[in-house]
């Protein structure tokens, strides 16, 4: 049987406090529900201390008590700070608690000495979080103030951020003799290397710990997670296969209350833990892609390669929350039936791995081939600064190639290959423009503004020009106008989806058109297309991040179903229109048929249909006043005659009758409703986690007059997963 020999290498009893000494002077632990004498500025800190996390805050842990300083107040919009009253420094150390983001010189606590008129900060700390993988963890931070014993001083803690990451966490701010940081040492586990994934226990909102993965001192993983002290809320894995053989040790940092190395509820073992109950849970998705366990959001690297769709994304392996970011692995015959891979790419020193594209190298103008098969290249954003290993590095572009069919990859020796060039400049797309024989990469620069690149060998890239456009992960792609292949365009869209339609000579896009609206729900973004599809097939299809969160859940968010793009004229104009890939078909059950029914007031034509999985299709003729939809789990999809507009609870879209007539395309799984109505002219995928699971009926309905059911189909789905 095979084994995972442990020894413990170091269990340290010295412990970071978990209260304070008889001489320890607290200056603010923020409980009592208001600030006392604390000067306040601005909004962003509030009126009073915050109980802990703060609305659409990612959960904040490792505070004491009740409350903290936090300055989420808002969101990261708001800016303000506090000022503490004047104290006298009476110990060698000021410790406190502190989290939140990285920003220096616009988010801080800094000490000011008052010895003269001439007030400033000696000492000064950021957050660490935006390099913790995103968690909001606080940690804590010793400054050494002996040199200053006797003189007065106060505190203030400043968000003067409005970005990502612009806001400050603060708890526990204690005079000491004792540096409370220093006093933090590693666990560690030596672990010899015999099975295929080590086990992590995970609960929601626990103290975040940093585990690495070490090869004789030099990192081979490093990542965050809420490790559970007691019952965990579900177990995740660490992939361990490419270290078979080895002997490693696995490490982390004592935390307040460790009596014992936690380290030791890490098990082994040749499939996850609990195995048998993945894509079982009550809200998994059952026809559209989730990742196993953790965190999924952007789809990556899309490509087609000898009769596989790969489909890589960004994931936390290691928790249900964003951060860590890694790209998952997955291949399909069909879109609808996944295998999970390995992952392929993983954190490093250079940062986490961001957004990107894939391509298959046919003519192999890397000289990356080695075999039989054709190079597989992944283009990547390596976003250095987003977790320790990286901290001081900036964002670059990378790649990594395959020569298996992509089951092992090889990151680029000689990366990056595009150097920083401002901000968060992330998300390459690459393609092949064939009238110039040469590869093309579009790159989002920050500020809403893009860069073409062209290369004849996708490892040097010169910059040939640039575009105020969209905000992140930009696509770029060519098709024909209402299938004329004699008269195509290209399309440029942004993570929002909105769109360019007009021309791209391999270095610069020309826009035709202004901006276009192409997502009308609240489930869609970052999508991309696959790369590579054979033109006998001739699709273009996309795949969007389905924003649908799973609280409860071992698992959050969720892929949108693909779809096969299309240019069509159509009142407005050319448009880009999403329809369901064809092979959703396969998945049909059962059909019923309605034609020339009445839709009328008070009538019901699917009382007799309910459940979690169908492909609903209507063509449907309009009263001249009211309104004609359904009713999906509860879920009001309506459409009003003399608006002319389509709402689904906050999300709307204009929709004009043709001929005096609607058709809506409505895609119901377990936590989403996508509509596609008038043949993809309005696309507007839904996050719809039902709130009682025990309504799953249908209903038709008509209100101020009956409408005509011209056609109606019927079918349930059988899921992906059984």
């Amino acid at each position: 049987m095979k084994r995972m020999l442990v020894t413990t290498a170091l269990c340290v009893a010295l412990l970071a406090p978990t209260g304070h000494a008889e001489d320890d002077i607290v200056i603010a632990d923020f409980e009592g529900g208001r600030y006392g004498g604390w000067k306040i500025e601005g909004e962003a800190f509030g009126n009073a201390p915050a109980n802990g996390t703060l609305p659409y805050q990612t959960p904040v842990s490792g505070y004491d008590g009740e409350a903290l300083a936090n300055s989420f107040v808002g969101g990261d919009k708001s800016t303000g700070k506090l000022i503490s009253p004047a104290f006298k420094i009476e110990r060698d150390y000021i410790n406190f608690l502190i989290g939140g983001g990285a920003h220096r010189q616009n988010i801080a606590i800094n000490l000011i000495l008052l010895r003269d008129s001439r007030s400033r900060a000696v000492r000064t700390s950021t957050g660490p979080n935006a390099s913790l993988g995103g968690t909001e963890a606080l940690e804590w931070e010793s400054w050494n103030v002996s040199d200053y014993e006797g003189l007065d001083a106060r505190i203030e803690i400043v968000d003067n951020a409005i970005g990502r990451w612009g806001h400050i966490t603060i708890d526990n701010i204690v005079l000491s003799d004792r540096s409370f940081a220093m006093q933090r040492k590693d666990f560690s586990r030596e672990i010899e290397i015999v099975q295929d994934y080590l086990h992590l226990p995970v609960k929601m909102g626990a103290p975040t710990r940093l585990l690495r993965l070490k090869r004789e001192g030099a990192s081979l993983r490093e990542f965050v997670i809420e490790f559970a002290a007691g019952e965990p809320d579900f177990w995740v894995y660490l992939e361990t296969h490419d270290f078979r053989g080895e002997t490693l040790v696995l490490t982390t940092q004592q935390r307040r209350g460790d009596n014992a190395n936690v380290l030791d509820r890490v098990s082994a073992g040749n499939t996850p833990k609990n195995f048998d109950t993945y894509y079982t849970e009550r809200h998994r998705p059952q026809f559209h892609f989730t990742t196993p366990r953790g965190w999924n959001n952007d789809p990556n690297g899309m490509v087609y390669y000898k009769g596989e769709y790969h489909l890589f994304y960004q994931r936390n392996p290691f928790g249900w929350g964003w951060g860590n970011m890694t790209w998952g692995h997955a291949v399909s015959k069909d879109m609808l039936h996944w295998t999970q891979l390995a992952d392929a790419l993983h954190p490093d020193a250079t940062g986490t791995m961001y957004s990107g594209t894939g391509v298959v190298d046919k003519d192999n103008t890397s000289g990356f081939k080695t075999g039989e098969e054709d190079p597989i290249v992944l283009f990547y954003t390596s976003a250095g600064g987003t977790n320790p290993w990286s901290k001081g590095v900036p964002f670059t572009q990378s790649l990594a190639y395959s020569n298996d069919r992509g089951r092992t990859w090889t990151k680029y020796e000689r990366n990056p290959i595009v150097e920083h060039i401002r901000g968060a400049n992330r998300d390459p797309k690459v393609l092949w423009h064939q009238p110039t024989q040469q590869w093309a990469m579009v790159l989002f620069l920050d500020q809403g503004e893009l860069a073409f690149f062209t290369s004849t060998n996708l490892k040097d890239w010169k910059e040939q020009s640039r575009l105020k456009g969209f905000h992140e992960c930009p696509e770029l792609f060519e098709l024909p106008v209402d299938g004329d292949e004699s008269n195509k365009k290209w399309v440029l869209h942004g993570a929002a989806g909105s769109y360019f339609i007009g021309h791209f000579d391999g270095k610069v896009f020309t826009p035709d058109t202004e901006i276009i609206k192409y997502n009308y729900g609240n489930a869609f973004y970052a999508s991309q297309t696959f790369s590579d599809i054979p033109a006998e097939d001739g699709r273009r299809i996309q795949i969007g991040w389905g924003r649908i969160a799973t609280p409860g859940m071992p698992f959050n968010q969720m892929m949108d179903f693909p779809v096969t793009l299309s240019l069509r004229t159509t009142p407005d104009g050319i448009r880009l229109c999403p329809m369901p890939v064809k092979e959703i078909e396969t998945l049909y059950t059962s059909e019923k048929i309605f034609t020339e029914e009445k839709a009328e007031p008070g009538s019901n034509l699917l009382s007799e249909f309910a459940g979690d999985l169908f492909d609903i299709d209507a063509d449907i003729s309009l009263s001249e006043s009211g309104s004609v939809g359904f009713r999906i789990r509860g879920l009001e999809i309506t459409y009003d005659t003399g608006a002319q507009e389509l709402k689904c609870g906050k999300s709307a879209a204009a929709l004009k009758a043709s001929d005096g007539r609607i058709q809506l395309r409505i895609l119901v799984d377990r936590t989403s409703v996508e509509i596609y109505a008038n043949n993809g002219e309005v696309y507007m995928p839904l996050a719809a986690v039902p709130k009682d699971d025990r309504n799953k009926g249908l209903e038709l309905f008509a209100d101020g007059g009956a409408a005509q059911v011209n056609s109606l189909a019927i079918r349930e789905l059988k899921s992906v997963w059984k």
